[in-house]
């Protein structure tokens, strides 16, 4: 019986643990949104104002929850302050909106820079030999727990929402991936099933690389082609920002992300509109 006494120990000490968590998350979910953070989303993220009253009290609960939770470092010399913090929790979150209340539970810390930076790689060539060059990239995602981001491509992807390109949903989108265990284009499913979501994303990432390297004019941003995982991020980029011609396009594609985020970004964007006007400033 006393050799037992350290398993039941454990036992209620992860209980304790998670339902500490859980009231933890609840309290701040409770707690006023800040004045200045509420300006910054509706002056600097212009998505906002088209999401549901529903859509953006839920958005600034989970903000709440990001922010208490993650950490933010600045990298070469950024100061980082509340917009910079604000906005990238937004756009985070927007792809959480009806996924629950688990915020990256894996995510520890955000880096950013103030532009692309530069990072080395090893990479393997036809002919087996290793080489190693350098390239200037807009964010990364690590499974370490930390996302690293180039602030000026997080401002031009806050201020034109319509553009298919957003480093932040990229990212966070291999977060999400990454949840599976594996970045693999494949993140948890509970909506979709596994058959439909494999034929599907096959069938598109295939035709993405053969439209690819024809040079043919693709909805998608052809940076979608380099594997499943990237095909997975851009198409969640495409899906928010560009919902319409994605429709078009690949509708069994945005049927699937539909399912998976439980929400349709049609309802935010005027069909033919083309830019979206936010402001952030350095």
């Amino acid at each position: 019986m006393i050799a037992l006494l350290p398993l039941v120990a454990a036992i209620v000490a992860i209980f304790v643990y998670f339902y500490y968590v859980k009231w933890r998350d609840q309290w701040v979910r409770s707690r006023p949104f800040p004045e200045e953070w509420l300006a910054c989303l509706t002056a600097a993220l212009d998505v906002y104002s088209c999401l549901s009253l529903q859509e953006q009290r839920r958005l600034r609960q989970l903000i709440l929850v990001f922010l208490a939770r993650k950490r933010f470092y600045g990298c070469a010399g950024l100061v980082v302050t509340d917009q910079m913090r604000v906005i990238i929790a937004a756009e985070a979150c927007l792809l959480l909106l009806n996924h629950g209340w688990a915020v990256y539970p894996k995510l520890s810390s955000i880096l950013i820079y103030p532009s692309a930076f530069r990072v080395k790689r090893e990479e393997l060539q036809a002919d087996g030999v290793v080489k190693s060059s350098e390239h200037h990239v807009l964010g990364e995602s690590w499974g370490n727990g930390r996302v690293i981001l180039s602030w000026d491509d997080v401002k031009n992807g806050a201020t034109d929402f319509t553009d298919g390109h957003n480093v932040v949903l990229h990212e966070f989108a291999h977060q999400l991936d990454a949840e599976s265990g594996t970045t693999n284009g494949a993140p948890p499913l509970r909506h979709n099933t596994y058959k439909s979501w494999s034929k599907v994303f096959t069938e598109n990432f295939e035709d993405l690389r053969e439209r690819s390297r024809r040079h043919q004019t693709t909805v998608m941003d052809t940076y979608g082609a380099t594997n499943p995982a990237e095909f997975f991020a851009v198409a969640t980029e495409t899906f928010f920002e560009e919902p319409h011609q994605l429709y078009d396009r690949r509708p069994e594609l945005y049927d699937e992300l539909c399912h998976y985020y439980q929400l349709d970004p049609r309802n935010w964007h005027r069909k033919g509109a083309t830019h979206a006007a936010g402001t952030l400033s350095e």
